[in-house]
């Protein structure tokens, strides 16, 4: 009950925060909301102090950056979509990418020696002021001592999490789901967004980060990708000082994407860059079910050979096999433009309740299709066919589905860095080779392999417990025959069930011997 009221006051003293910075409802986009909520902005403005920025989007960064590092890691997601926000908006909240305030670097060196019970000298040559800022953590510019291969000392980043981290997480996120809690009782329509389920999925993900052991884990995974794939670098992990709160890796020079200067250069290098973040993204999630989780132009970088380099392995999402084909086919259909496969593979998963029509449901993803289909992203407004789609899965009782979050999210992320890049970016022919190399896959022979020797591996382990299974069958039907089970007494649902057929125990007895008959011939023919 205490933790109730405490996590409603802040969610009060978010609201109002949000009031002091004018960031609620911004007076610039007053116009535009309607006339009840004018009127409570009206109101709320008449608290809201003098901010000395007049980008709404930077009030709004100031704002989030007073609440809090989840609500920082929210306004990082905005701030990629400026095709489907006010680009004002979203500039004003692009400091938030890696420009957050940092801590000072006596409680980074603290936090050094809590992680490697030594002073940071006993490791290091040099450790310099933060050089990057973000939400959860801050990254050092350090050298390590000299050694045979590098004689001067190996220059290395040192990231380390900001102090207290987890209690303010856990705070913020309490409060977030509060909210959830809110809409999901008081907005019936909203249900099937299933904000409840949205909010414990983000939560998973971002308590996960907290724990620089596991990114180090995450990035040294994505790293085997990288190398399989070429299409992007990974930092090398320095596992050696590695720890809960600290995490080290090779120093890679280059350019920051949310950097001005990315913007500098040759378009033709731009949308190289724009071509690997897509088709990177689209690889590793395709082929190996993973993908970096939260690709903002802050944890990209062009490196010194003009390749992609990831970093901040915090978030790592994952897909099963049957989300990685639903995922192709529906990508593929989009750009063979099939809706009415697209809708099917819709049905087949049961995304959308069978009540609906198929073809109905395909008619309504041409009318989003059509529109874009081979447009320069400059000519697409993605917030109107965001919210065509909205509309489309409300007439389709479409429940939102919480295990796609993390990938939606990144590839709305993704796509956003790929226009700033490139106003003209063609997110399909960027997309096409890898979507059309994974269906070569999945329709190959491979595919087939793989799924009768996973079919095998199951089998083979189902055999292995036959032997026992059938044993406990016959011990069954035995204490049965001799009367010291009575199974007439099990409740069950109608009294024609409790009629049982005293062949029955036999008929089960049988069909575990078939079966265990049966499980050795496929043996056998193995």
């Amino acid at each position: 009950m205490l933790r109730s009221v405490v996590t409603f006051l802040r969610l009060l003293r978010t609201a109002w925060v949000l009031v002091r910075h004018d960031a609620l409802v911004p007076k610039e986009y007053e116009p535009f909301v309607p006339g009840p909520v004018r009127f409570v902005a009206a109101i709320s403005r008449f608290f809201s102090i003098r901010d000395r920025d007049d980008n709404p989007g930077a009030r709004f960064a100031n704002a989030l950056e007073k609440l809090g590092p989840a609500y920082i890691k929210f306004g990082q997601i905005l701030s990629t979509r400026g095709d489907m926000f006010d680009p004002v908006f979203a500039e004003g909240l692009s400091r938030l990418k890696d420009k957050v305030p940092p801590f000072p670097l006596e409680k980074a060196e603290a936090m050094l020696v809590a992680d490697w019970g030594e002073p940071w000298q006993n490791r290091l040559l040099s450790l310099s002021e933060p050089v990057a800022a973000a939400s959860v953590a801050q990254v050092h510019k350090a050298v390590l001592k000299p050694t045979d291969d590098h004689p001067d000392g190996e220059t290395i980043a040192i990231k380390i999490l900001r102090p207290n981290i987890v209690t303010r997480m856990t705070r913020d996120m309490n409060v977030i789901e509060l909210v959830a809690k809110m809409a999901h009782a008081a907005v019936p329509a909203i249900r099937r967004m299933q904000p409840k389920a949205f909010v414990a999925e983000a939560r998973r993900a971002v308590m996960l980060e907290l724990d620089l052991r596991l990114e180090a884990a995450a990035a040294s995974e994505m790293s085997d990708i990288a190398e399989a794939t070429g299409l992007f670098r990974v930092p090398s992990i320095h596992w050696e000082l590695v720890d809960k709160n600290v995490m080290a890796t090779e120093w890679i020079e280059g350019t920051a994407f949310s950097s001005p200067d990315i913007l500098e250069l040759p378009i033709e290098e731009r949308r190289a860059l724009a071509t690997a973040v897509i088709q990177s993204f689209l690889a590793s999630t395709f082929t190996y079910g993973i993908f970096h989780a939260d690709m903002h132009e802050g944890n990209l970088f062009r490196g010194p050979d003009g390749d992609l380099v990831l970093l901040d392995f915090g978030i790592l999402g994952r897909l099963g096999d049957e989300e990685i084909r639903f995922e192709i086919d529906t990508l593929y259909g989009f750009l063979q433009r099939d809706y009415y496969k697209i809708a099917q593979v819709h049905f087949d998963i049961g995304y959308v309740p069978p009540n609906h029509s198929v073809d109905e449901f395909a008619t309504a993803l041409r009318a989003v299709g059509e529109p874009i289909f081979g447009k320069n992203a400059e000519d697409v407004s993605m917030s109107k066919v965001l919210l065509q789609l909205l509309e489309i899965t409300e007439m389709f009782d479409m429940p939102l589905q919480p295990q796609l979050i993390l990938l939606q999210k990144t590839m709305m992320q993704a796509e956003g860095v790929a226009r700033r890049l490139d106003p003209h970016f063609d997110m399909w022919e960027a997309s096409r080779p890898i979507v059309e190399d994974a269906v070569r896959a999945e329709l190959g022979p491979e595919r087939y392999i793989n799924d009768l020797l996973d079919g095998l591996d199951r089998t083979r382990k189902t055999l292995n417990r036959l032997p026992e299974a059938t044993e406990n069958i016959a011990k069954l039907a035995q204490a049965w025959a001799d009367g010291d089970i009575d199974l007439s007494t099990v409740p069950s649902r109608s009294a024609e069930q409790r009629r049982v057929s005293p062949f029955r125990p036999v008929a089960y007895a049988a069909f575990g011997a078939a079966m265990a008959l049966g499980g050795a011939w496929v043996a056998a023919q193995l």
